[in-house]
C-alpha cells in the first residue's frame, strides 16, 4: 500500500506524512498512539520498537526533531538499524555522547516529501511478524525519503564513535 492507495472518504491527511485519516493530523497521532501502546504490551511488537519512533518521528520532524539533538537523534537511529549489524550498540553510543550536549545543527532543509509509507500501513497489521515486515518497509521507505541526508547521518555516527573512544 502507499499513500496513494490510502486515501480515505473524507479527504483529510496530516499535512506532515500524508496519511489519509479522520481528522488529519490528530488522527495520524492517534493511531501511533495506538501502535506504541501495541508495542509496549506485547514484546514480540516491542522489538521494533525503536524503529518505529524513528520513522514517524521522521515523517513528522517539526513535532519531534525540533531541536538538533532530537534531530541527530532519529536519523542517526534510522541509519544504524538499516546500515548497521549492531544498531543497538551504536545507539547507544550516540545517545552518550548526545548526552555530553555536542554542537549538533538541525539542517534547514528537510525533505518535504517524507515517504508514500506512513503509520496508517503499520496500523493494519494483522499480527506481530506482518507488523515487523511492515515497520521494516516503512522505515526503509523513509529513510530513501531522507536521502540527501544520509552523509550527515553516517557522519554524525562517525562523530560519536570517535567522541566515545577518546573518553
Amino acid at each position: 500500500m502507499n499513500a496513494s492507495e490510502n486515501r480515505n472518504t473524507s479527504g483529510e491527511v496530516c499535512e506532515s506524512c500524508g496519511a489519509a485519516v479522520p481528522r488529519g493530523k490528530a488522527g495520524c497521532l492517534k493511531l501511533f498512539e495506538e501502535i506504541l501502546a501495541r508495542e509496549f504490551s506485547d514484546y514480540r511488537y516491542g522489538k521494533i520498537h525503536r524503529l518505529t519512533v524513528d520513522a514517524y518521528s521522521l515523517q513528522h520532524p517539526d513535532e519531534y526533531m525540533r531541536s538538533g539533538k532530537s534531530f541527530a537523534a532519529h536519523l542517526t537511529g534510522m541509519c544504524a538499524a538499516l546500515e548497521h549489524e549492531d544498531a543497538l550498540a551504536l545507539n547507544q553510543t550516540v545517545q552518550r555522547w548526545l548526552s555530553t550536549n555536542p554542537e549538533v545543527a538541525k539542517p534547514a532543509r528537510l525533505p518535504v516529501r517524507r515517504g508514500n509509507l506512513t503509520v496508517a500501513y503499520i496500523h493494519g497489521a494483522l499480527d506481530a511478524d506482518e507488523h515487523i515486515k511492515r515497520v521494516r518497509e516503512w522505515a526503509r521507505d523513509v529513510w530513501g525519503a531522507w536521502s540527501e541526508h544520509h552523509g550527515l547521518a553516517r557522519r554524525l555516527i562517525d562523530e560519536a564513535a570517535a567522541a566515545m573512544n577518546k573518553g
